[in-house]
Parts: C-alpha cells; sequence; structure tokens
C-alpha cells in the first residue's frame, strides 16, 4: 500500500476539494452566462416600467416585477413575527418533553413537503373554504406556511448559538426571562434571525407551485389595488411565456428570467452583508 507524506496528502486533498468545488459552481456560472448574454438586449426602462402587450409578446413586466414585491412583502409581514414567536418559545420557554421533541420533528418535517403541496392545501383552505379567492392574500397565506418551517428553524438555530452563560449572567442580576430574552439573547441572535429571513425572501421571490392556484394570473392589465387582487409574478409570467405563448422571442424570456435572478442575487447578497455587518458588531 502507497503511503504518502503528510505534505503531499494535502495537496492531493486540497486538489480534490477545488476540483469539487469547481464542478459545483460551473453549472451555475453557464447558466448566468447563458441567461445574462441572452436577456441583456431586451433590458431597458421601457421593459422594466411598462405593460406587457401584443399578446405578452411585446411591451414590459411591470405588474410582474410590482406583483412579486407586493406578494413577497405581505408574506414576510405575515411570516417573521409568527416565526420568530415560534422559535422564542420553543427554544427559550418549551420544557424539554416529548409533546417538544413531536413538534420540532413535525417542523423539520414540514421544511421538506413540496411547494406544490403547500399549493394545494392553499388553495383548499384559503380559496375554497375560506373563500379568499386566488389573490394576494390567499398567495401570502400559503407562501407563509410554506415558509413557516424555515423562519423558526433558522431563528430557533440563531438563539441558540448565543452561549447559555449570558443567560444565567442575566437571571443572575435579577432580570426576568423575558428581559434577558429581549434584551440579550435576541440582539446577539439577531445576525442569524436576519439571514435567515432575508434567505427565506429569495426562496419565496422564485416559488411558482403555490402562487400558481392561490395567487398568480395568465394576465392582469393594471396593477393591484387591494390583497384581495390577482397578481402577475415573475415566477409564473415566466412559466407562461415559455410554456404557452408561440412564437415568444427568446430575448424577452431571457430577460424576464435575468430581471428575476437579479432579484434573487440581491436579495442573497443583502443576507450576506447583513451577516457581516452584524457579525462586526456583535461583541462576542
Amino acid at each position: 500500500m502507497i503511503r504518502l507524506s503528510p505534505k503531499l496528502s494535502q495537496k492531493f486533498s486540497y486538489l480534490i476539494l477545488f476540483l469539487a468545488t469547481t464542478l459545483a459552481i460551473t453549472p451555475v456560472i453557464v447558466i448566468i452566462f447563458i441567461i445574462v448574454k441572452n436577456g441583456m438586449s431586451v433590458i431597458n426602462w421601457e421593459f422594466l416600467a411598462s405593460m406587457p402587450k401584443n399578446g405578452m409578446r411585446d411591451g414590459g413586466v411591470l405588474p410582474a416585477i410590482v406583483g412579486t414585491f407586493v406578494i413577497v412583502t405581505c408574506t414576510i409581514i405575515l411570516t417573521l413575527p409568527t416565526g420568530l414567536c415560534a422559535a422564542i418559545y420553543l427554544n427559550e420557554y418549551a420544557r424539554d418533553n416529548i409533546f417538544a421533541r413531536v413538534i420540532k420533528l413535525g417542523i423539520l418535517n414540514l421544511a421538506g413537503v413540496p411547494s406544490v403541496v403547500y399549493g394545494l392545501f392553499g388553495f383548499g383552505i384559503f380559496v375554497m373554504f375560506l373563500k379568499l379567492g386566488v389573490s394576494i392574500i390567499a398567495g401570502a397565506l400559503t407562501l407563509s406556511i410554506m415558509e413557516l418551517p424555515v423562519i423558526i428553524t433558522t431563528s430557533r438555530n440563531a438563539l441558540n448559538s448565543v452561549p447559555y452563560s449570558f443567560r444565567e449572567a442575566s437571571w443572575a442580576l435579577g432580570v426576568s426571562r423575558w428581559q434577558t430574552i429581549r434584551h440579550i439573547v435576541l440582539p446577539n441572535a439577531l445576525p442569524g434571525i436576519m439571514t435567515g429571513a432575508v434567505l427565506s425572501i429569495a426562496r419565496i421571490s422564485g416559488e411558482t407551485a403555490p402562487i400558481l392556484f392561490t395567487a398568480a394570473a395568465f394576465y392582469v392589465p393594471h396593477l393591484p389595488h387591494s390583497i384581495f387582487d390577482q397578481v402577475m409574478t415573475l415566477p409564473y409570467h415566466l412559466y407562461i411565456i415559455s410554456t404557452q405563448i408561440p412564437n415568444m422571442p427568446n430575448n424577452i424570456i431571457f430577460g424576464t428570467a435575468l430581471i428575476l435572478l437579479v432579484m434573487v442575487l440581491a436579495i442573497s447578497f443583502v443576507a450576506i452583508f447583513v451577516r457581516i455587518y452584524f457579525r462586526k458588531h456583535r461583541k462576542w
């Protein structure tokens, strides 16, 4: 059996890891290059700020951009407070018994449910049973239920990362449990909580299946006026112009994909900068 020297073994391991990393990111780089190359020619102010025309073969994607922004904003307003409160209860207040373990296991399992199942659930509950119709609020509620497990899990991990000695020191000074959470635990867990929230926004920005049944419309000739209106969204609009409209110009398809890609990447970069900022200002 051939034995490599420690130095040679380290170089070999480095090479294997480098090749694995290159193999993983190469498809992403190729996809981004193709989308930018084919979609950049159509990106201009008219495309970003005008309504679709001529059966969506001309004009812009303003309703889809506004619709995506509105439904994502409503979703995060519904999801973040609920998920954070649930995470605080499970991590700081709930006893370690079989009931709490079942809830935590259920949350982890819900995070793996396919998004189309959430879409059908939202259609049955919010659209049909509660009679909200195909609307922004129905789509936001569906996306909120889908994202709650992710928000709860990331928030719990962030809260759990705060050293327990911080809590003990606060309690030793006579501070109540809630005051300790409010002034000690939450500020130190904020980087992880914010990162999880922002990455959740990036995820729901690209979701198609849940809003396909609950919020999205094939074409809406105006911007939404209330949370009970249907909306166009970028993911669903991209699906429609790619599969349902014949003779669709490729540059419009790739241009729409480029806008969605830029939106998701921008949100991801925001998450990175938020984490860096809060880590620099963290005191431990």
